[in-house]
């Protein structure tokens, strides 16, 4: 039966595309593409000569019954976004949605995603994470959107464009406190950057940012269920100043072990300084 092929397509590098996604994209008798111009350069390196159509965020909905109507009357079609996956925050959700109201076989195509790429060399926690994909354009919808999840103890992750990376994090910072952070840049592409420390030095480090950012973000770190003493901290405190930490280095650590306030660890630090 004429099915809908949902293919994932290379973040950035062409070489990481699978044999299987190659032989469906031979094979189907239209491809359904985010960007034509996109995908054909995909589609040239590896002497693919299907046809091709657009199907994109401004047509997608003119666009439903024309790609539908040639599956059943025509034949396969595989779905393909700029990179990635089609349907995580890409064009593919209503159509894939569609084709399941009309009992036409969707058949998965798995491959890159930006999201396990970027939480897999995070470093931080990967048993539960919560996909967050572009916050909203404007600052007070996007700190409410922050403030739903700012109890939650999954690590984050956040897509962001490079004009609105600078605004994204300064309203995290505000909202979340100063995490830490694992910050993706052009994954797989010729200029790949990870920038793993914290919230505020990922500020400043990507003060003139380019390309198209991934945030993974630690989840809320749980209080301490037993008290803490003072004079314990006191002294851990201390060991960690002999041992050349900063401030800047032994309170996040301190806070992330106790789960104390870092404004009540600074207090500390400065009483033992």
């Amino acid at each position: 039966m004429p099915s809908l092929y949902v293919v994932a397509t290379p973040i950035g590098n062409l070489e990481d595309i699978s044999l299987r996604a190659l032989r469906v994209l031979r094979t189907v008798k239209l491809i359904a593409a985010e960007d034509t111009r996109t995908t054909r350069k995909l589609l040239n390196a590896y002497d693919i000569k299907t046809p091709l159509t657009s199907y994109y965020e401004h047509n997608k909905l003119t666009k439903l019954d024309y790609v539908l109507q040639f599956i059943e009357n025509e034949g396969d079609v595989a779905l393909v976004s700029d990179a990635g996956t089609p349907g995580i925050s890409d064009p593919g959700y209503e159509l894939i949605v569609a084709a399941g109201e009309r009992n036409l076989p969707i058949i998965p195509i798995p491959g890159p995603s930006v999201v396990i790429t970027a939480v897999a060399v995070s470093g931080l926690p990967t048993q539960r994470f919560t996909y967050l994909g572009f916050l909203p354009r404007l600052s007070r919808d996007r700190k409410h959107a922050l403030k739903s999840v700012a109890a939650d103890p999954a690590t984050l992750v956040i897509l962001e464009a490079p004009h609105r990376l600078q605004a994204t994090l300064k309203d995290v910072l505000a909202e979340l406190g100063d995490r830490r952070i694992s910050v993706c840049r052009e994954i797989t592409k010729i200029h790949e950057e990870i920038f793993h420390g914290y919230i505020g030095q990922a500020a400043e480090h990507f003060s003139e940012p380019r390309g198209e950012f991934t945030l993974v973000i630690e989840g809320c770190l749980q209080v301490a269920s037993s008290p803490v003493v003072t004079e314990d901290i006191e002294n851990r405190l201390r060991l960690l100043q002999r041992q050349g930490m900063s401030a800047r280095e032994a309170i996040p650590l301190l806070t992330r072990e106790t789960g104390i306030a870092r404004k009540e660890l600074y207090r500390l630090w400065l009483k033992i300084v």
